[in-house]
């Protein structure tokens, strides 16, 4: 399995760990790779300016630390991400959900989430965490 992770996944996994299930850990534990698109930094952000998250001493420097301290394997926003996104189908029009489910589809990921609504639609490959 190739995981991509959620954002919520890459914030659980960083900053509460306890809140991911033993068998997600397991299996991001056993991954040769971990992929993390754009999109999760750019919607981390977003939640760290909105005080959803905290992330000191300040989200760029918190968020460039952690991207060289971890051996994440990025996954490109390309124009076929960009073109897959507007075919996928999912309940809500979230870009960023769109944007992960169409990555994960056009690397042949498996995405990580808790997000009952992308588990429900099926639109890729999933661990439900």
């Amino acid at each position: 399995m190739k995981p991509l992770l959620d954002t919520h996944i890459f914030l659980w996994g960083l900053l509460e760990p306890a809140r991911l299930r033993s068998e997600v850990v397991a299996a991001l534990e056993a991954a040769v790779e971990v992929w993390l698109s754009p999109i999760t930094v750019w919607e981390s952000l977003l939640l760290a300016e909105r005080g959803r998250v905290v992330l000191e001493p300040d989200v760029p420097t918190w968020m460039r630390k952690v991207l060289r301290a971890t051996a994440f394997r990025e996954a490109p926003l390309t124009h076929e991400v960009a073109i897959a996104g507007r075919g996928v189908d999912l309940p809500h029009q979230d870009p960023a959900d769109r944007f992960l489910v169409a990555t994960a589809l056009t690397y042949g990921l498996t995405l990580v989430t808790a997000d009952t609504r992308i588990v429900a639609a099926r639109a890729c490959d999933l661990l439900p965490a």
